[in-house]
């Protein structure tokens, strides 16, 4: 099998939210259809969009399951962490060291998928 592209899709009630979040905290661009966004970054194609109207947020880390989850490393978590949540992410879980030699922190997207920023 010879895999062309890999997209990973997000499903969301509210697209444009969930789209702009992404988009600003990887710096890309967002092509809206009515019910798929496309995240671009440097021209190349990285995060997809579904609208998913009845979607339910997983409740990270007791409750409903976790749906998906990302890995962002970083090279300044105390920038990382700011730039995140002027984005719109949500804390969930703080790390015990910020200056510790690697760590992560885990965050919620506006559609309530949880992802780490991660160093080290």
């Amino acid at each position: 099998m010879e895999i062309t592209r890999k997209i990973v899709v997000f499903d969301t009630a509210d697209l444009d939210a969930e789209s702009s979040f992404w988009a600003r905290l990887l710096g890309g661009t967002v092509e809206a259809e009515d019910d798929w966004h496309s995240l671009y970054v440097s021209g190349r194609p990285e995060l997809g969009f579904q609208l998913a109207p009845d979607h339910t947020p997983p409740q990270w880390p007791d409750g409903s399951p976790q749906q998906i989850h990302l890995d962002l490393y970083v090279a300044d978590i105390r920038t990382a962490h700011d730039e995140a949540m002027e984005a719109g992410a949500r804390l969930l879980q703080v790390a015990d060291d910020l200056d510790s030699a690697h760590g992560f922190q885990v965050y919620a997207d506006p559609a309530g998928h949880p992802f780490c920023l991660c160093w080290g």
